[in-house]
């Protein structure tokens, strides 16, 4: 499964509490776009209209061999494909627990495009210090060893 784009800032910004595989709705312009490299999950985040999961200011950049005279937005609503089941539990996390649902990372399997969607709960600022304290250390400790 390569690795197409991560949202790195989604890991800092929230404690993930659970991860989901979900398919993602795109034309075909869009796929050759993602596969190329030319996508963004940086500001990214899901919604519901109504039973429907939509990934928001997704930025997919315009394939450079399509159509120019297209009107075309990068940063369209796209339509997520999950269970209904899935679907249940992730508007109950939402609306009761008022728990975050993010896209991680958007990877290929096979000749498709996935993305892993997490349910998070925003870090307070003392968290994200703890966070950042934690990666410094470690980055100190394999400095050492590797100097040794």
């Amino acid at each position: 499964m390569p690795t197409l784009a991560k949202n790195k800032r989604a890991r800092f910004d929230y404690e993930i509490l659970e991860t989901l595989e979900a398919g993602i709705v795109l034309t075909g312009a869009e796929v050759k776009s993602v596969k190329a490299g030319h996508l963004k999950l940086t500001e990214a985040y899901i919604t519901f209209r109504g039973e429907v999961p939509y990934v928001t200011n997704l930025h997919i950049s315009r394939y450079k061999k399509s159509d120019p005279k297209v009107a075309y937005d990068p940063t369209r609503a796209r339509r997520i494909l999950l269970g209904k089941r899935q679907i249940a539990s992730l508007i109950g996390k939402k609306s009761r627990d008022g728990l975050t649902i993010v896209p991680l990372s958007a990877y290929t399997k096979g000749n498709l495009v996935k993305i892993e969607v997490g349910v998070g709960r925003g870090k307070k600022k003392h968290d994200k210090r703890a966070s950042i304290k934690k990666r410094e250390t470690d980055r100190e400790v394999r400095r050492a060893i590797k100097n040794s």
